[in-house]
Formats: structure tokens, C-alpha cells, sequence
């Protein structure tokens, strides 16, 4: 008998049929003798639909009063499915993030887990429930409703799997594990078995959606044995676990892709101290995240300086700039929305040497110029023109060999 977390997204609950079919999975472990505790997301369009509907009514709504709302997308779809379960003969009993109870920090809808009062669910699972958790939110010291941000489903069935000290937490989605990059891309992406999570993470950093950043973190920190499997197929799906637990170290896990950024240059900006933190100190205070940062050589005590930002951020961040650049007499601001962030992942990239040529050699041959390069002990990522997306994420999967071994053998 084990304690398991599952979680099921969106597409796993969108619709009646579909919650039933995640009660007939659960009872069936639950069958066996395990504990189970369940964490859902909204059905799916949901929180998009709530959202819609307050901006229709303001441009600008009040953040507590947004986690009021959305909150509530998980209270429905966390009772069906205890109605469900209890229909088929199980004893289940739903719970929002206030009745847990999962504490937060007070910063609406993207609010970061503090502590977990596990008592109630423990009580529960002794009394032989299904316990079933709404993912996505919490509440502060002051119980004001709080949410986690988008994927923080996944969040709160790790925190709670932390929490319990559960044997495993099982991510259910519409895909059915972890592949070495996008199978609409590459027909012979492969599955992974396992995964490491500085793998994972730097995968979901860059672009890969399959899990939520923030709860393979927080996987990592607690030791949370990770496993992604779909929701409609069987199969064995991904582990994401520590590095010595996997038995073969490959040279390079996935290829990455991210289509979402932008690029601004500020030209000729005075090449002195202090002149970097006048730049990014207010995209800081506008919440825009800066992700690639080059600044090329001074010449004359001046010097060029590019990043890369969301391009839902482009507008604001430009405007930002502008005005900076201004007050600095920059010679010019220019942006690029037609970007791509193309990146290859790997621990085995630690031990051996040529990598990134191989990579750059690659995308040269193929005629794919490359505008910034950022490295990490097993990450580099190449900014590219988007039109090439696509050819660049083939050519860098056939020329490290991430296709499935039937694949290889043919070509």
C-alpha cells in the first residue's frame, strides 16, 4: 500500500464522461489498497472564461477580487468528482485550498505556498477517503483567497505530496510523458523514461509545457519522486527524479523551442557602472521578466546593449526603453517580435567538450543565423529568426541522436 498524489489538468475533467473516467482510475487505485489523494485544475477553458468575463466588466480588476473568481473553477470540478467517486461506491470528500489548509503569501493570482496543514487529510486517509484537493489556490494569514498562477495545479500536488511525504506524485495530462522535443515537430521524438529535474526544469524554462516550472522546484528541494502520464492512454509515462537515480546519462535530453519572446537593442549607451541597473531596474518595477542579456564590446565609451522579454511584455517594454534611452541619449531602440529561443538539454553536457560547435556548426549549415547565445552548465540556447523554428529543432534533434532507436536504424 502506498500514499499516492495525483493530479489531473484541465483536459483530463473538461466534461462529465471525463470526470468519471478519472473516478473509475482513482477507485482502481484505490482498489489495490492505496491511499489516494487527488488534486484538480478548473475544467478546461474555465479560468480562461472567468477571466473574460471580469475584463469585460473593468480593464484593470482588482487582484484579490481575480482570485476570488477564479478560485472557483476548481470548487466545481473538485465536487464532481468527489459526487463521482462517492456514486461508484467509494467514500470521497472534497476541500478547497482555505479548508486544508494551504497557506500562502499574500501576492494575488501568483501567490507562493508558505506551509500546509496536513492533520485533516491524514485524518481522511485514515478513515479510509479519497481525498480531493482544489489545485491552484490557497489563502493568506488574513484567509483571503489567493491563486498560484497558471499550472499551479501542478504546484499544489507536489507542495501537498511534500507535504505528506507521499511515495509519488503522478501528474496526469493529455500527454503521456516527457519527450525529447515536440512530437508535432519531430514525428520521432522519443519518450523519455526518466528525466532529472535540473533537466526538467531547464526544459520547462524554456519552453516545454508538460509541467509547471515552479513544481519541479519545488520536486527537487523536497525529493518528490515525479511522474507524468496521460490521462486517456496507459502507459508507464516519465519519472522526474535525481540525477543518480537514472542509469544512463545521455548527452543531450530534449530539444526546446520558444516562440513567446522578443528582442530590444539599445545602442550606443555610455559603457560605465551603473548604466545596466538604470536599463532593467524598471522593466524590475513593471514586472517584466529579462531573460537573454548580451552587451557587446566598448568602443569610444559606448556600447550596445540586447535582451530578450515575453512578447506579451513587447509594447510596455518598449515604451520602457524608449524613455530610458532618452534620458541616457542612446542613439536608438530597436525591437524584434519575429524571434525564437531554440535550446538543447542535458547533464551528460557537463562531461564533454564540443557540444555547443556541434550545435552552432549545425544551425550554420543550414543557413539559421544566430543573434544571442546564453549557456548554463547543461543548457545553450540559440535566438534565431522564428521563420526557422522548426527546421532548427529537426536538424538539432536528427544531429544528436534524440530519435526513437527504430527511427535511427532506418535513415
Amino acid at each position: 500500500m502506498a500514499l499516492i498524489v495525483q493530479k489531473y489538468g484541465g483536459t483530463s475533467v473538461a466534461e462529465v464522461e471525463r470526470i468519471r473516467n478519472v473516478a473509475r482510475k482513482v477507485g482502481a487505485m484505490r482498489d489495490k489498497g492505496n491511499d489516494m489523494v487527488i488534486v484538480l485544475s478548473a475544467m478546461s477553458g474555465e479560468t480562461d472564461r472567468l477571466l473574460r468575463l471580469a475584463h469585460q466588466i473593468a480593464p484593470n480588476p482588482s487582484e484579490r477580487e481575480m482570485d476570488v473568481m477564479m478560485a472557483t473553477g476548481e470548487q466545481v470540478s473538485v465536487a464532481l468528482l468527489a459526487i463521482a467517486l462517492q456514486s461508484m461506491g467509494y467514500r470521497a470528500c472534497s476541500y478547497l485550498g482555505h479548508q486544508v489548509k494551504i497557506l500562502t503569501d499574500r501576492s494575488f493570482t501568483k501567490a507562493r505556498i508558505k506551509e500546509i496543514d496536513r492533520e485533516k487529510i491524514l485524518q481522511d486517509l485514515k478513515k479510509g477517503y479519497v481525498v480531493i484537493v482544489a489545485g491552484f489556490q490557497g489563502v493568506d494569514k488574513e484567509n483571503n483567497i489567493t491563486t498560484l498562477g497558471r499550472g499551479g495545479s501542478d504546484t499544489s500536488a507536489v507542495a501537498i505530496a511534500a507535504a505528506l511525504e507521499a511515495d509519488v506524485c503522478e501528474v496526469y495530462t493529455d500527454v503521456d510523458g516527457i519527450y525529447t522535443t515536440d512530437p508535432n515537430i519531430c514525428s520521432n521524438a522519443r519518450k523519455r523514461e526518466k528525466i532529472s529535474y535540473d533537466e526538467m526544469l531547464e526544459m520547462a524554462s524554456l519552453g516545454a509545457k508538460v509541467l509547471q516550472i515552479r513544481s519541479v522546484g519545488l520536486a527537487k528541494k523536497f525529493n518528490v519522486p515525479l511522474c507524468v502520464k496521460s490521462t486517456f492512454i496507459e502507459g508507464t509515462g516519465t519519472v522526474v527524479t535525481r540525477e543518480d537515480m537514472i542509469m544512463e546519462k545521455v548527452l543531450v535530453a530534449g530539444i526546446t523551442y520558444d516562440t513567446k519572446e522578443a528582442k530590444i537593442t539599445i545602442k550606443s549607451v555610455p559603457d560605465v557602472p551603473g548604466v545596466a541597473a538604470r536599463i532593467f531596474e524598471p522593466l524590475s518595477n513593471a514586472n517584466i521578466v529579462v531573460d537573454m542579456i548580451i552587451q557587446n564590446a566598448s568602443v569610444d565609451g559606448k556600447a550596445d546593449v540586447t535582451f530578450t522579454i515575453p512578447k506579451a511584455d513587447y509594447r510596455k517594454a518598449m515604451e520602457i526603453v524608449r524613455r530610458v534611452g532618452r534620458e541616457m541619449d542612446a542613439l536608438d531602440v530597436q525591437g524584434d517580435e519575429n524571434i525564437a529561443k531554440v535550446s538543447i538539454v542535458g547533464t551528460g553536457m557537463r562531461d564533454h567538450p564540443g557540444v555547443a560547435a556541434q550545435m552552432f556548426s549545425t544551425l550554420g549549415n543550414e543557413g539559421i543565423n544566430i543573434m544571442m547565445i546564453s549557456t548554463s552548465e547543461i543548457k545553450i540556447s540559440c535566438v534565431i529568426e522564428d521563420k526557422y523554428t522548426e527546421l532548427a529543432v529537426r536538424v538539432l534533434h536528427d544531429v544528436f541522436g534524440l530519435a526513437e532507436p527504430s527511427a535511427q536504424g532506418s535513415t
